[in-house]
């Protein structure tokens, strides 16, 4: 394997920690210790009480992947998820194990630099490119014309970061024919699923709908616990979770024993998180909208429909998107991530909307910009 820098990490690493405010954050509002134990039924209070240090199940505890099964279709049971230490490792090990020199793969961009990183690595890979003058919207069409015989995989992620977007059930339905009609596995990067703006746009997971469908979840997002590092693979087919797991060898070998416990408490209270987090996002959104509309002289956005991250474009002539974005780090302590750690030269950028201090950051990013 031969990666390149992880652009997006690279960037963050040196600017998450240090400054007061991150405007682009990919995860929600967080919980602390004692509020997440406050939420534990019974049974998780009583393993968390007498948790030993032992090595866990590569596969992760038998009782946190039934509880991600409850996730999806009755055809999901807890045989067919594999838990990683975080979203990162299930994609590497996908990867790894389906792909081949041999083969191609197709994976929609922008998107989490590993989703198009990896496969690239191990075989030739298809950019398709998502657009913001067609709402970001993925083209079947294109998809189609971009199968080869040996293509194997097809990459996607919905609710899509960084853009927000979705795709409707009806383009959900037809790229599962096509890759259905040409025996091609479909990856699908689902951690942003259950933060839809509306409840009615959600799509049901690709492992519920696809047999050679995998659906990818994880603690950090929707559910904004991403110091956990639990993150799964849903599908039906167990050849394949058995081949990620073998991987997973090499890897981290197992989950951490704490953060499975943890997780299974948010798990079982779920309800109870997302509402305050849907709350929250949609609460922040409509600030954004609103400085969008009244700014629509210097920002073009399309307005997200799930998850917690959009993609505006600076419409200011003569500053880059990168300036802009060091500049309004040094004067008013705010980050943004710039288009470049995409590897795109247009002036979009990600602004988040899943914190509870977004307001302050969204009110000093306009006092930035009115000084311009």
């Amino acid at each position: 394997m031969n990666l390149p820098i992880f652009k997006l990490e690279d960037y963050l690493a040196t600017r998450e920690f240090s400054a007061p405010y991150m405007f682009c954050a990919s995860d929600m509002e967080t919980h602390t210790m004692s509020e997440l134990l406050a939420m534990a039924d019974e049974e998780c209070q009583q393993l968390w009480n007498t948790l030993d240090f032992r090595y866990t199940e590569t596969t992760g505890h038998p009782l946190l992947r039934q509880d991600i099964s409850q996730m999806y279709a009755d055809s999901i049971t807890s045989e067919h998820v594999l838990c990683f230490a975080g979203a990162e490792e299930g994609i590497f090990c996908a990867a790894q194990s389906l792909l081949t020199p041999e083969d191609h793969a197709i994976v929609a961009v922008p998107c989490y630099q590993s989703l198009a990183a990896i496969p690239g690595s191990l075989c030739e890979t298809t950019p398709i490119h998502l657009h913001p003058e067609n709402q970001w919207q993925l083209d079947v069409e294109e998809v189609k014309r971009r199968i080869r015989p040996n293509t194997k995989l097809i990459l996607i992620n919905y609710p899509h970061n960084p853009t927000g977007t979705l795709i409707d059930s009806a383009t959900q339905h037809a790229l599962v024919e096509l890759a259905r009609a040409n025996d091609i596995y479909i990856f699908s990067d689902e951690v942003y699923r259950l933060l839809e703006v509306n409840d009615q746009d959600r799509l049901e997971p690709i492992a519920n709908v696809y047999e050679k469908g995998l659906s990818l979840g994880v603690m950090s997002k929707s559910l904004g616990l991403p110091g956990l590092r639990i993150g799964w693979i849903a599908t039906q087919e167990k050849a394949v979770l058995h081949q990620c797991s073998q991987m997973k060898h090499y890897l981290t070998i197992c989950n951490s024993a704490p953060s499975e416990i943890l997780s299974m408490m948010a798990l079982r209270a779920r309800e109870q998180i997302l509402e305050r987090n849907r709350q929250l996002m949609r609460t922040n959104l409509r600030q954004l909208e609103e400085f969008f509309e009244s700014y629509a002289d210097r920002f073009e956005w399309v307005r997200p429909q799930g998850g917690c991250t959009g993609f505006p474009e600076l419409k200011m002539g003569g500053m880059t998107i990168d300036t802009f974005a060091d500049q309004l780090l040094d004067q008013e302590g705010v980050v943004i991530l710039p288009a470049s750690v995409y590897d795109l030269e247009s002036n979009h950028f990600r602004v988040s909307f899943g914190r509870s201090h977004m307001p302050e950051a969204l009110s000093r990013f306009q006092r930035f910009v009115d000084g311009l």
